[in-house]
């Protein structure tokens, strides 16, 4: 089942403005859109908080009246997709029980925290924002637009039927194991899961049954209520996974319930690429060129990306931020490039592969007519170095200009860069 998604139809009045009617073009920039091979002198056409054209320079039509940019000697692609993030201060389930499907993080996001917009200096335009793994099932996760927003309500994605869209973090492995309601096992890690989702058969069963009929329907529960969800197909399995055992466990799970999954993390995905992409299944990687960690993630390896490349499998990226940096997505995918994973597929995976996994790929992810108008312009190649992320654009409006000071603190840090940022509509005048 696809859920088609749109965002808020009417956010707060922001700073920056709202996305002009007058169209806007982009020209004379290195284009990587994506959804095509890469145009050495483009131009990119936006209007409304849409894009209206990307391509060649010379063959796409400029809107009489348009606001001309140049940007030669620029590279414009698509606003990055970060499939897995805690940005915002994000919390999730307590210490009361290991399977908390009923939570949402919805209601514990700050939309101002300093590390969103350290996320749109880093390039990225759309966000799963998750809860932490240290149980079995952890709350429901949520998408959001990295908008310059004062509440949570100025950046979250909506469904078609206006619900919250989102997914719903599951974890296995050593973060879950801990002393009792918790499990102490893989084993039993596994069956408890097992025996939640069994009741959300039996609960969904009864709704159906009931057809309605409020004395024939079942006490409501919260927690059923979201993993019925799951198995309807409505919210996708986000789920954190290490080990090459325990990734066969997911999958041998969602085969059992038939619930949609994206793997996480997968440090052992070069050991088992064949079987996942056997399944079916997407997986979003992380790839960190530094010992540490968590014991189960020793064998984590930048061939993944290659492996599960070779495979078949789709493959993206996430920062797991704070545990690598939203301000150097860029670099995940390049090392992904330089232990033999192709550079198309690379750059696939920070836009078009999440936003496939995030069912947001008719809207975001590639630099097409209709889609929305998220992209960045950047000094140079997206897998250099010394590239740096010059403007990130949301829906039509810049959020990120390397070129004011405010935004320059939050790209290169300094005193005050990790402050929640101020209210839109306080005056600077009266806060100085």
């Amino acid at each position: 089942m696809r859920i088609s998604f749109s965002c808020i139809a009417a956010v707060a009045v922001c700073a920056v403005g709202a996305a002009q009617e007058r169209p806007v073009a982009f020209t004379g920039a290195r284009l990587i859109p994506i959804a095509g091979p890469e145009v050495p002198d483009g131009a990119l056409v936006i209007r409304n908080g849409k894009i209206v054209a990307a391509g060649p320079r010379q063959s796409t039509p400029i809107p009489q009246g348009a606001q001309t940019v140049n940007a030669a000697g620029k590279v414009i692609m698509p606003g990055l997709v970060d499939s897995h993030s805690h940005i915002g201060g994000v919390e999730g389930g307590d210490s009361s029980a290991p399977v908390q499907p009923d939570v949402r993080v919805l209601d514990a996001i700050n939309a101002r925290d300093a590390t969103i917009q350290k996320a749109q200096a880093g390039g990225i335009t759309t966000v799963n924002i998750m809860p932490g793994s240290g149980h079995l099932l952890s709350g429901q996760t949520i998408y959001c637009k990295l908008r310059d927003g004062n509440t949570i309500d100025d950046i979250v994605l909506r469904n078609a039927d206006g619900t919250v869209a989102g997914g719903m973090k599951m974890a296995n492995g050593t973060n879950s194991r801990r002393a009792s309601p918790f499990p102490g096992t893989r084993a039993k890690s596994a069956a408890l899961m097992r025996e939640q989702l069994a009741k959300a058969v039996e609960y969904r069963d009864k709704v159906r049954k009931a057809n309605g009929d409020p004395d024939k329907m079942p006490d409501r529960d919260l927690r059923l209520e979201g993993l019925v969800e799951v198995l309807d197909g409505k919210r996708i399995v986000h789920h954190h996974t290490h080990r090459h055992d325990d990734i066969l466990t997911v999958l041998r799970l969602q085969k059992e319930f038939g619930f949609r999954v994206v793997l996480h993390h997968v440090s052992d995905a070069w050991a088992v690429a064949d079987e996942i992409a056997k399944a079916g299944v997407g997986s979003s990687i992380i790839l960190i060129d530094s010992p540490g960690g968590k014991i189960e993630a020793k064998d984590n390896r930048l061939v993944n990306g290659a492996a599960l490349e070779k495979a078949g499998a789709l493959v993206g990226f996430h920062t797991d931020d704070g545990i690598t940096d939203s301000r150097l997505f860029l670099r995940m995918a390049a090392l992904a490039v330089r232990a033999g994973m192709s550079r198309e597929k690379a750059l696939y995976g920070l836009t078009m592969a999440n936003a496939k996994m995030l069912d947001l790929d008719r809207q975001v992810g590639s630099l097409e007519a209709g889609k929305d108008a998220d992209f960045i312009l950047l000094s140079g190649d997206p897998f250099s170095v010394y590239t740096k992320v010059l403007e990130t654009w949301v829906d039509g409006v810049k959020v990120f200009d390397r070129t004011e000071a405010k935004d320059r603190l939050y790209a290169e840090g300094g005193y005050g860069a990790s402050q929640d940022r101020a209210s839109l509509y306080l005056d600077e005048e009266w806060m100085q």
